[in-house]
């Protein structure tokens, strides 16, 4: 049995206008000065890192705590699937197990799926970069789906096969150039190019 990853954020759901609404509230309770326009075009990296950006490094990872606290509050209905998740994650699951592996809390990625109906098999949370490779590897996992640059080369070192969407912040040559083997426009041609691979 196969086992295809997926990414979560901007990959299948449109997290962007969650992500603002939590950050607009950490600035409100924070007062520190974030673009959250600019924090919202660059979905990928773990909260630290962005908060980082933002604050002090000694102020982040309270505020990451508390982003994570405010998150379920404030997201949960602001997001949506992204056009095609549905049927992809359907076609992978007849071809084999789906997983999940995102940078975001997974207890709070979780409930994304179940609110959005989105199925997979495991969901494995708070990995970025060669943290995402790492589970790739102890999975077994033959395929990563995602929209970063950093997805394609998690797949890469984890010698899986890296399918990058461009419904996320970056573009198809980017993607490409970070070892992408396939690039789609969208989750919704997905479906066809598994149902024609061996």
């Amino acid at each position: 049995m196969i086992t295809i990853g997926f990414d979560l954020d901007m990959t299948l759901i449109d997290s962007r206008p969650g992500i603002r609404a939590v950050y607009e509230q950490i600035v409100t309770e924070s007062g520190a000065t974030i673009d959250t326009d600019l924090v919202v075009s660059r979905l990928g990296p773990p909260v630290e890192w962005e908060l980082a950006q933002w604050m002090p490094a000694t102020d982040v990872d309270r505020w990451a705590d508390r982003y994570r606290e405010l998150y379920p509050v404030i997201a949960l209905d602001l997001v949506e699937a992204l056009p095609g998740a549905h049927g992809a994650l359907e076609a992978a699951r007849r071809r084999g197990r789906t997983i999940l592996i995102t940078a975001k809390h997974g207890p709070n990625a979780r409930l994304h799926l179940d609110r959005l109906g989105l199925e997979v098999d495991e969901v494995f949370g708070r990995a970025w970069r060669e943290g995402k490779a790492d589970v790739l590897r102890a999975q077994g996992a033959t395929t990563y789906v995602g929209d970063h640059v950093h997805d394609m080369e998690a797949a890469g070192l984890a010698g899986a096969f890296g399918i990058g969407v461009t419904t996320g912040p970056c573009s198809d040559d980017e993607l490409l150039a970070s070892g992408a083997g396939l690039v789609l426009a969208s989750l919704e041609e997905l479906p066809e190019w598994l149902a024609h691979r061996r």
